[in-house]
């Protein structure tokens, strides 16, 4: 990263444009299927945990944090990270990471989960959930269900379906979920 000025900033309501332009160019129209996207159709992510990263007036890369229930245990799930691709390899989703989960544990949340590769993601902390206790809607490959403990011993008899956290749902939601 010595070779590039990266301002991570707090995500604000004026950059849901930029960052909704970005995850069409990073991740396309097949995203709305997948379940994590699913799960955000009723709850917003979590504007004061959810980063924006820049270089200059550029923004390259985002991370969101969107507040679920796995069972009746409040966390947090993480994602969409993209990084704009000519940028990717220099650290910055990894600071991006680093940043959410120092921002998440300090204001008191204490699990984060999200469909990843552990090789990727277990350089920060998270690992696979073991098979059986924990479930999503939809198709996902739960070889690819990780967590993230912020405080030693979160996950311990944690078990249930994630769902979004109906206390932060938009107005008209469904909650039949």
């Amino acid at each position: 990263m010595s070779d590039l000025s990266l301002t991570l900033l707090t995500e604000t309501a004026n950059d849901a444009q930029a960052i909704e332009r970005l995850h069409e160019r990073t991740f396309g129209p097949g995203r709305f299927v997948l379940s994590a996207y699913r799960l955000r159709e009723h709850v917003d992510h979590l504007l004061d945990l959810s980063l924006t990263a820049h270089i200059g007036t550029l923004l390259v890369g985002s991370v969101r944090l969107l507040p679920v229930c796995i069972g009746d245990t409040p966390a947090l799930l993480l994602g969409p990270l993209t990084v704009e691709p000519p940028f990717r390899g220099r650290g910055i989703g990894r600071a991006m990471l680093e940043r959410a989960l120092g921002d998440a544990k300090a204001k008191g949340h204490r699990l984060i989960v999200l469909v990843g590769d552990e090789s990727y993601y277990g350089r920060v902390g998270f690992k696979m959930i073991p098979k059986g206790e924990v479930d999503m809607p939809g198709p996902v490959d739960r070889a690819r269900l990780l967590v993230c403990e912020l405080a030693p011993g979160a996950f311990d008899g944690v078990s249930g379906m994630i769902r979004p956290d109906w206390r932060f749902a938009r107005e008209g939601a469904d909650q039949s979920q």
